[in-house]
């Protein structure tokens, strides 16, 4: 099954070689992208139920992920949020987990993992939330 993916970072060449990485290697589909968290918590809300992974870094060009993150606490069930960040300190991992992501990742050394998790969910093998 293929991932109906959001993608929310600020950085351009982090974005797109992610969307990149991915859509090779885990089978997503890029829906979209935001740099900031009214953008990403506007295309959310307004796409309700069609998409299935949001992936959010916690500082963006105009906000937080944070925001982001309590925005998608009404989401479907199936639908999982997690946070890809340089910040993912064990004190955040904790407050993203409070806000209701699924899963954290640290961009510098998780990304691997993060390909593992997005393939599990396209195989539905995922842990459930």
């Amino acid at each position: 099954m293929e991932l109906r993916t959001y993608i929310v970072e600020d950085n351009v060449t982090i974005r797109e070689n992610l969307i990149g990485t991915l859509e090779e290697l885990a089978s997503i589909r890029s829906m979209g992208w935001a740099d900031a968290e009214n953008d990403a918590k506007a295309w959310l809300a307004g796409h309700d139920g069609q998409w299935d992974l949001a992936i959010v870094d916690l500082f963006l060009k105009q906000g937080s992920g944070l925001g982001v993150l309590e925005a998608c606490r009404g989401r479907a069930t199936a639908q999982r949020v997690v946070v890809l960040s340089n910040y993912a300190t064990p004190d955040m991992r904790k407050r993203c987990a409070q806000l209701g992501a699924d899963a954290v990742f640290d961009k510098s050394n998780e990304i691997d993992a993060l390909v593992d998790y997005c393939l599990q969910l396209s195989q539905g093998t995922a842990p459930a939330p």
